[in-house]
Order: C-alpha cells, then structure tokens, then sequence
C-alpha cells in the first residue's frame, strides 16, 4: 500500500475536476494503487456534488447546450480506472490507454548509463509527462527544480535525502527542490514524472547538459 500521497489541496483541484489534465493523469494513476486517496476523492467529489446543488440555476441557450451535445460521442477524458498487467507487474489502464503497449514497446531515449526516459503524449501543451527508467542501484545526478514535479513509482522504488519510495508512491516536489534519486540495489525503477519546467543538474559533471534539457510538452 502506498505510504507517500497527494496533499489535499492537490486532491481537492483533482476531485473538481480544475487540475491540469498531465497531472489529473497522475493522481488518477496513483488513485489506482491507494484505496485511502480513492476514499479522501470520493469524499470530496460528494462535497462538491452538495455544493453544486445549492447553487442557483443558471439559464442555458441553444448554443451551448448544441457544444454539449456535440460531445457526447468524444472519447471519454482520462480517469482512474483498474489495474491492469504489464511485465508480471501491475500499471493503470490510464497510462496503459496512454502508451499504446507495454514498457518495452516504448522509445527510450539514454539520458546517463544508468537512466532512460520515454515520452508520452497526452495532449496537455503545458506538462511534461514522461517515464524513467532507472537501473537497480543507479542515481539521477543531483539536481533541482526549475518548476513543480509529480513522481509516481509504477515498478520497483527508490530513495533520496527525503525517504524511500515504492510502487504506488506519489512525491511532490516543488520550485527550487532539490534531490538525487537513487533506485533499490534489488531491482530497476520505473517512474512516472510530470513537469513543468525541465530540471537542473547541479553537479559540475553533469551542467553540460542543462543547455540541452527542454520541456517536451504535449
């Protein structure tokens, strides 16, 4: 069972439907391993629910009542759903609706020897919305933040100066954060990250690179 969770405030803009549709994707998939924050959601959607019903009734003209209308046959937006199987493991439907296949199927691009990164489209122009695979016992390099940053863990886990994560952990990090992850000696770690603003090495063996790292939105 998942340990590490969305505060409330991050919640409360998933359960009202106001989040970023890249980091809804996330907190849906992580809805998919905790029972606790599927419980704290459902809570907050029934508030929300009561509230919308005290609300005076508005008037609604032909016009938008024709935009809604026009899409009821679009394809339903990204929510939690069931588990699924990738690997002998378990991954989302969400991101598996996203992916188009397993992990293996995916375009890894090697960033270090000891991380690769994938990235997935979901339509959000503002968020980046990628996958890293980290080698058992391999560290990103010490960096920071240049915006906010929500880490799932899909497969095995990994550590940093904060504690120690593992499948279904949620993490968020924020402007000017700074950590260097290092996944479990016993297994590679798969994590899905949503960004928006690219990273920063801090390590003067790795601040070439920082002039190559853009936001790959979309």
């Amino acid at each position: 069972m998942a340990k590490f969770h969305p505060d409330i405030d991050l919640l409360t803009e998933y359960a009202a439907g106001i989040m970023p549709l890249a980091q809804s994707a996330c907190i849906s998939a992580h809805l998919n391993y905790c029972p606790q924050c599927q419980r704290q959601t459902a809570r907050l959607q029934d508030l929300g629910a009561v509230l919308f019903e005290g609300l005076t009734p508005e008037p609604v003209g032909e016009a938008q009542l024709e935009a809604v209308l026009a899409r009821l046959d679009e394809q339903p937006p990204l929510s939690y759903s069931r588990a699924g199987s990738v690997a002998g493991g378990r991954l989302p439907a969400l991101l598996q609706r996203l992916m188009n296949g397993d992990f293996s199927e995916l375009v890894w691009k090697k960033i270090t020897s000891s991380l690769r990164i994938s990235y997935v489209k979901t339509g959000d122009p503002n968020y980046e919305f990628a996958l890293y695979h980290i080698k058992a016992g391999g560290r990103i390099p010490e960096h920071k933040h240049r915006g906010s940053e929500m880490t799932l863990v899909l497969q095995g886990g990994f550590s940093d100066a904060a504690g120690s994560y593992h499948e279904g952990d949620f993490i968020y990090r924020e402007l000017d954060d700074s950590h260097a992850p290092t996944a479990l000696q016993t297994e590679d770690c798969i994590c899905l990250a949503v960004l928006d603003a690219p990273l920063r090495f801090t390590g003067w063996q790795y601040r070439w690179m920082n002039s190559f790292l853009q936001l790959r939105a979309g």
